[in-house]
């Protein structure tokens, strides 16, 4: 419901100006069509009050409504039933007519589509029927050079104030369209790159260095016992954990370096343009910089890293055994004594 509501209220803030200025410019067509016609005051002062006062009452109540977007729709078809009866009190003169019928229904068809254009045209027909009983059915075939004059300012600037909202709108949906999809690609606890999209990203990468030969390293990285950490100090703490870790990846790598939550506890970053002694020096500080993390409601916190490297060669099919090779170093860094880093070279053998 709140979410509704405030689609409803962004809706009716967006149609409140271009009805200010659309029933403005209408006062001035219908003034021009119904002066000669020498109507009675009283229908003149409903008149100003449709052109002046109107705008202002149909925002109100969009805004004070429980359902603003469905009130705001029931204002786009009052709009169609006054556009109806000022048609009618024009005794139909054609520019005025058109003027009016047309700008009405294009605000019909861009709030509601098939469905508000069809209700739309029926609120007009009641607002012409209304107007013939009260005042008769005539009929002006031609229109005066001023009534010419009295409908450009509609013609011209009413569509553009149109086009600006529309153009706005755009503009808005494209930003909402670029978060949702870096909130699709982001792990939502750590702020890096999830695990689909940096395999996206390791894919990517793979492909670049063995078509343009240049050289890249891998790393895996686990939190030495993160289950124990949740178990004895809580979730909460565990969490916080995941976060400094990410922090401190943000803080040591490069713009061009990519990182990534794998899953759980595992990290995983892709070092390119750095040889293998370049990505050990990185990751060791990496090391070493969270091996000195202390929380203050956690007493006795110690937390290490496990780290295996691999470099990306010409040999490799594919980055899945690009990953595999990291993840043969990883497993012995933590088999032989964690809190290190260990490296994949060429011929398979794996250094510590």
């Amino acid at each position: 419901m709140e979410n509704r509501t405030g689609k409803g209220l962004s809706f009716a803030k967006r149609i409140y100006g271009p009805r200010v200025l659309g029933t403005a410019l209408c006062l001035i067509s219908v003034l021009a069509g119904v002066y000669p016609l020498a109507p009675p005051g009283g229908l003149l002062g409903l008149l100003a009050l449709n052109g002046l006062v109107w705008p202002h009452i149909a925002y109100q109540l969009a805004r004070r409504a429980k359902e603003p977007f469905q009130a705001e729709r029931r204002n786009l078809l009052c709009d169609s039933l006054f556009c109806g009866f000022w048609v009618a009190v024009l005794h139909f003169n054609p520019l005025p007519t058109v003027t009016l019928l047309s700008m009405v229904t294009m605000n019909n068809v861009a709030g509601g589509g098939w469905r508000l254009l069809r209700q739309g045209l029926a609120a007009q027909l009641l607002g012409m029927l209304t107007a013939i009983t009260l005042f008769g059915l005539g009929w002006a075939p031609q229109s005066t050079p001023a009534q010419v004059v009295a409908c450009l300012p509609m013609l011209t600037l009413y569509p553009l104030a149109v086009g600006w909202v529309c153009y706005r709108l755009a503009i808005q949906l494209s930003e909402h369209k670029r978060t949702l999809s870096a909130l699709s690609r982001t792990d939502s606890l750590t702020g890096l790159l999830n695990h689909g999209a940096w395999k996206d990203a390791l894919n990517r990468k793979f492909r670049t260095c063995q078509h343009e030969h240049s050289q890249a390293v891998l790393a895996l990285i686990d939190i030495d016992h993160f289950k124990e950490i949740n178990d004895t100090f809580g979730h909460l703490i565990g969490d916080e954990v995941l976060r400094h870790l990410s922090v401190q990846l943000g803080r040591n790598l490069r713009d061009t370096d990519l990182a990534g939550r794998y899953g759980g506890d595992e990290f995983c970053v892709i070092l390119p343009g750095l040889s293998m002694a370049q990505s050990c020096d990185v990751m060791e500080r990496v090391r070493l910089i969270f091996g000195n993390y202390h929380h203050p409601q956690a007493h006795g916190l110690r937390v290490t890293l496990s780290i295996g490297l691999a470099a990306c060669r010409l040999e490799l099919g594919d980055s899945a055994a690009w990953l595999e090779e990291a993840d043969k170093a990883l497993y012995v860094a933590k088999n032989t004594g964690r809190n290190r880093v260990s490296v994949c070279v060429a011929d398979n053998l794996l250094l510590t």
